[in-house]
């Protein structure tokens, strides 16, 4: 699964009625002034600031210290859509680049005969909410493939704002465009955030390994930023997004098993919602995704889905689905 800059979508996630009793765990995040921004400082290639968090209610997850709250102690399936030339596939995302004169094309792992619309529809029937629709580039076929998607299980997510809003999105996942010349774009943030809502806004912070670090790539994964993943950065961008998603790009793609430090990171560190995407091969790395990231971290799952080419059984996969919603009620 990727994304890139605005060209993606996000399923709308139905609201949870709790039974009676049931205690609701609510994270407010107090933003930093304008004029406390000269505090945040680079520390090697990362930003740094201090945000203070207000527990109205609260339930800590277990392995968690007293001081740390969770957002969520569940995990959810994802389900994606990504969208190639109009077609959907499965592709190793660390091989797509801008286009070339050699005509060079990304490694696909999958293409498949249905249409987005389908897959869409599929989601729908099996009750799954919250999912992504990614183009994999803005050509024609593709943004009707993904208009297509929107209208056969409305309520999705774009970045190409108003327009796509307008056909269903329910959220915005933005990647590059937030990041210029390697370096975190504020203004270009706060302007997202003033047209689009922070309730709509979901940042993708797809990452690489570099010098021991998780560093955040932008364009087509191909490009280090000088931001770097930590508790600092995911506190600072929580005052922007609504959620965050995250691709382990040194295992997407390639179903090597997945990343259990990048999602331990996330599951420690993240204070709103997240979505962990990227090596997941067997049904025992759903369990390793629930333990690393603490209850805390949701997961999608592409190229190892048999409805993608893979060997793993989507209607497990839901059903797995089904019994963690069964532990939230």
């Amino acid at each position: 699964m990727i994304s890139d800059s605005v060209h993606s979508f996000k399923l709308q996630q139905c609201s949870r009625k709790p039974k009676p009793g049931t205690m609701i765990r609510t994270l407010r995040t107090t933003p930093t002034p304008t004029s406390d921004l000269s505090s945040l400082r680079p520390l090697g290639s990362s930003f740094h600031s201090r945000i203070k968090h207000r527990i109205v209610t609260a339930i800590p997850c277990v392995g968690f210290s007293r001081s740390r709250f969770s957002v969520s102690c569940s995990v959810r399936f994802r389900p994606c859509i990504d969208i190639h030339k109009g077609k959907v596939k499965q592709i190793v995302g660390s091989t797509i680049q801008d286009l070339k004169e050699d005509g060079s094309a990304p490694v696909t792992n999958f293409e498949s005969d249905k249409s987005a619309a389908e897959f869409a529809n599929l989601y729908k029937e099996d009750g799954l909410t919250g999912g992504h629709v990614i183009m994999i580039g803005a050509d024609p076929l593709s943004n009707s493939a993904a208009i297509e998607a929107l209208h056969a299980y409305p309520e999705f997510s774009s970045a190409e704002l108003t327009a796509r809003t307008e056909e269903g999105a329910s959220h915005v996942i933005v990647t590059s465009y937030v990041f210029k010349n390697g370096q975190m774009d504020l203004e270009r943030l706060k302007d997202l955030v003033r047209v689009v809502g922070k309730q709509r806004l979901v940042l993708d912070l797809s990452c690489r390994k570099k010098e021991g670090e998780y560093a955040i790539v932008t364009d087509r994964w191909q490009k280090f930023t000088s931001v770097y993943l930590d508790g600092k950065i995911l506190d600072f961008l929580a005052q922007y997004a609504d959620e965050f998603l995250v691709h382990g790009v040194d295992v997407e793609g390639k179903k090597l098993g997945i990343d259990e430090e990048l999602v331990a990171l996330l599951g420690n560190h993240s204070p709103i919602p997240v979505t962990y995407a990227g090596g997941v091969t067997a049904m025992a790395d759903l369990e390793r995704i629930k333990v690393a990231g603490m209850g805390r971290v949701d997961v999608t799952v592409g190229s190892a889905l048999d409805i993608f080419g893979g060997n793993m059984a989507y209607k497990d996969v839901v059903a797995w689905h089904s019994q963690q919603e069964a532990l939230t009620v």
